[in-house]
């Protein structure tokens, strides 16, 4: 609250939030009311190169017009049925994703929390139903340090005490291992109640943490000499983030189950989706598994618009060229604020040394100040993620906004 912008109608805003909202953000002080590409600009005027695009959703950018326009021609027409009933866009809609993507079948969600708690359950349902696994005795390995959202059984799964302390019991039939260690997930998937590996082709929220090149394809072969699914959580990295349409798309293989979800609709509405091939996706009859919104009318035609934005518009190829000059031009900073910079395509991130008593929260309020806005993650990491939009001369602006930023705070 201190924290905010010396303005009364900022203020306002936040402290009727404090008043009547749940206190389970920490939110960076700046009051946001209209979007744009890749700038956002806040109740009083300012403006902002947006360098979150809400955590890789806005990846098409701020209100994109061709999106939009799918948005609200559908909301004029249909909004939602329930699955009580066909739809006249859901046939179209699920013929152009996997087709897109290269599967046989799609189950249509809202969150990205749903799309994983669906790709759990599907992969229990198939161990039982085709594997062979006993009931009740299948096993899902996961990683430490992950982040799949924030249901009790995906807090289940984490290691990180802020997101688990004082929410068990807790769901069972997990494995935790180490990221990145192929020794690890050797030695567990000796079991043969294991029935899955649930994995982030790069971690996000652990801090854009990138894996070592080889390992996701290895791993994959792995679970495949193991009759084991590979699901790959590519809810952050995929639609182009990491300048490829997937992250997975780096070693040239198709996850068993794909989870996909943030920039599925560039922003402007809740879709995800689980992705997989008939011996899989068939596995679960109706009755279930479903939802009220999953595959609602507004939802696909969003969907196909904004799948069609990052094709039409090279996004991926866009993130993989500038994402490599970000990374080039951040390591040139001369500050021992700076430890590391990493990232892959338009997901990055820089590891800060607390300096003067100053950490990666300061220098966000200082970003901010300075005309970008940024969020950290883990006290001492700084995610870059801009709308994959983003020109050559905008992100070279913001380039020069983040290193005054660091070189004034050393």
């Amino acid at each position: 609250m201190e924290e905010i912008l010396n303005s009364k109608i900022a203020q306002e805003f936040v402290e009727k939030e404090d008043k009547y909202g749940a206190h389970n953000y920490h939110p960076l002080p700046v009051v946001l009311d209209r979007g744009e590409g890749v700038f956002v600009w806040d109740v009083d005027g300012k403006k902002y190169f947006d360098f979150l695009s809400a955590y890789s959703a806005v990846n098409q950018g701020h209100c994109h017009p061709k999106i939009v326009n799918a948005l609200t021609e559908q909301a004029q027409k249909l909004t939602l049925t329930s699955r009580a009933f066909y739809n006249s866009t859901l046939g179209e809609y699920e013929e152009f994703i996997t087709k897109y993507f290269g599967y046989d079948k799609i189950l249509p969600m809202n969150t990205g929390a749903e799309g994983d708690e669906t790709a759990l359950k599907l992969c229990r349902k198939w161990a039982y139903t085709k594997k062979g696994i006993p009931e009740n005795e299948a096993k899902i390995i996961v990683c430490d340090g992950n982040f799949h959202g924030r249901t009790i059984t995906v807090i289940s799964m984490s290691t990180d005490p802020d997101s688990y302390g004082g929410f068990g019991p807790f769901t069972p039939g997990f494995v935790k291992i180490p990221y990145n260690d192929l020794d690890a997930l050797e030695k567990e998937l000796e079991d043969n109640n294991v029935a899955g590996f649930l994995v982030e082709p790069i971690q996000g929220e652990a801090g854009v943490f990138v894996p070592d090149e080889g390992y996701l394809k290895k791993a994959y072969e792995m679970c495949k000499a193991k009759n084991v699914l590979f699901i790959a959580d590519e809810v952050q990295t995929g639609i182009a983030r990491t300048g490829k349409l997937l992250a997975c798309d780096y070693e040239d293989f198709k996850p068993d189950v794909l989870i996909l979800g943030k920039a599925l609709s560039g922003g402007v509405f809740p879709i995800s989706a689980v992705l997989a091939d008939d011996d899989i996706m068939l596995c679960i009859k109706p009755g279930e598994h479903g939802s009220t919104f999953g595959g609602n009318p507004i939802a696909n035609k969003v969907a196909i618009a904004a799948l069609e934005v990052v094709k039409e518009e090279k996004l991926a190829e866009n993130a993989y060229r500038l994402g490599k000059i970000f990374r080039e031009e951040l390591s040139k900073i001369k500050s021992d604020m700076i430890e590391l910079v990493r990232g892959k395509g338009l997901l990055n991130a820089i590891i800060i040394k607390p300096k003067n008593g100053k950490t990666a929260w300061d220098v966000c309020l200082e970003l901010k100040n300075n005309g970008l806005i940024a969020k950290p993650t883990h006290d001492h990491i700084i995610r870059f993620a801009p709308p994959l939009v983003i020109n050559e001369e905008q992100l070279h602006e913001a380039i020069g906004i983040i290193r005054k930023t660091i070189e004034q705070m050393s």
